[in-house]
């Protein structure tokens, strides 16, 4: 019975080593456009960018306090992006000039010309200059949504 362990574990132990110290190696850096709630108000977020095809907006990440969204997957191909973030409970947005096409329920929306004529709504955009890297994170606080509503 002793050499039958002693076989076993000769055979099987390397193959279990092998198993384990792959879940403790390090994985590739992931190459997203990540946006973070730095609110203490569950915040709603959408997404403009040039895709292929041409203009495409997509919402809505709804995203608690103090936790981050995925808005983008995989390497950032383009310099510039566009959010629209909403403030769910206390009221207010991160906007800006640029505008594209929302609707109030989820939506993947391709075009930015006559949105209310297709039966959107027309919303404003901020610019995100990634600084052409192909992974960023935007940090959206308080602050810079107070500073927005008082222009």
């Amino acid at each position: 019975m002793n050499l039958l362990k002693k076989y076993a574990l000769r055979i099987i132990g390397p193959f279990l080593l092998l198993v384990t110290a792959g879940f403790w190696t390090a994985s590739p850096a992931q190459a997203d456009l990540r946006v973070c709630n730095q609110t203490a108000s569950t915040i709603s977020i959408a997404l403009g960018y040039r895709a292929e095809a041409g203009w495409q907006s997509e919402g809505w990440w709804v995203t608690a306090p103090d936790t981050c969204a995925t808005v983008f997957q995989g390497d950032l191909n383009a310099q510039y992006y566009y959010l629209f973030a909403a403030d769910d409970i206390s009221g207010g947005s991160w906007d800006g000039p640029v505008f594209m096409c929302t609707r109030d329920e989820a939506f993947t929306i391709f075009g930015v010309e006559d949105c209310l004529a297709r039966g959107y709504e027309r919303t404003g955009f901020f610019e995100v200059d990634t600084k052409n890297r192909k992974s960023w994170t935007l940090q959206l606080t308080e602050t810079e949504l107070a500073d927005r509503q008082n222009l």
